[in-house]
């Protein structure tokens, strides 16, 4: 019986799915018969996708180094023997006062967060738009809707990637290509260890989530699976919170 929301057999590369939001979004993706490439900048990225699944491969890359980008899209596109969906997860973070932020910083998020989602995005859409369909995901934030604190690199990648998610599906929707993002809500991992220890800002977001709890890597499971299943055919440059109700309050 046909059935929409499968993902069965779809080749799918996964940006710092290691650990963290990505580790849900491969899990899930694994638990729902997908074939999966990692790619990473955990240099036990090979062992820790062999680890997960039979069907999970892992290369090992920084992706703010371009042609290390270059090279680890081609060998997880030929790993998978074809691409199907990509799911831009991986990210950094810096931490500063603005007036103290520096340019270093600046440039290294921004390479990372979005100049490599924007690369990532042309190798995989070239393919896609080729073969007449594929699924590009994007991964947004909270902070592309509105600024935090002490991460003005951050806040100004993710409201790019917004803007690169809606570009991109102005113009590939018509030629069988989705692009969408989903904007976690605030999280419990690695990333956000800083705002979690600060007792009082955790209180803050806490007291703001309807859930009342902070986000998990399975939360993002659904979503993604949804995304890049023939579910959300119709579904073009969409922003998605999965934030607990926090937007709404």
């Amino acid at each position: 019986m046909y059935n929409m929301f499968s993902i069965k057999d779809k080749k799918t590369i996964i940006t710092g799915g290691c650990t963290g939001l990505g580790s849900g979004i491969v899990h899930a993706y694994l638990q729902a018969g997908a074939k999966v490439g990692i790619i990473d900048i955990n240099p036990e990225t090979g062992s820790i996708a062999s680890g997960f699944s039979e069907n999970c491969v892992g290369i090992s890359a920084d992706l703010g180094d371009r042609m290390q980008l270059r090279d680890a899209f081609d060998k997880a596109v030929v790993l998978l023997d074809g691409l199907d969906v990509i799911v831009n997860n991986a990210g950094t973070q810096r931490r500063s006062k603005s007036e103290e932020f520096s340019i270093e910083d600046w440039d290294q998020v921004i390479e990372v967060n979005l100049t490599s989602v924007f690369e990532l995005c042309q190798l995989a859409g070239k393919k896609m738009l080729d073969q007449g369909y594929g699924k590009i995901i994007n991964i947004a934030s909270m902070l592309s809707f509105f600024g935090g604190f002490t991460v003005p690199a951050y806040a100004a990648s993710k409201g790019g990637v917004a803007q690169l998610t809606k570009t991109l599906a102005n113009e590939w929707a018509g030629r069988g290509v989705n692009v969408n993002a989903i904007a976690p809500g605030f999280c419990d991992t690695d990333l956000n260890k800083a705002i979690i220890a600060d007792k009082n800002r955790f209180a803050q977001i806490t007291a703001r989530i309807p859930a009342g709890r902070w986000g998990k890597p399975e939360d993002l499971g659904g979503i993604a699976i949804f995304l890049a299943s023939e579910a959300s055919i119709y579904i073009n440059g969409a922003i998605i919170p999965v934030d607990g109700g926090y937007l709404g309050r």
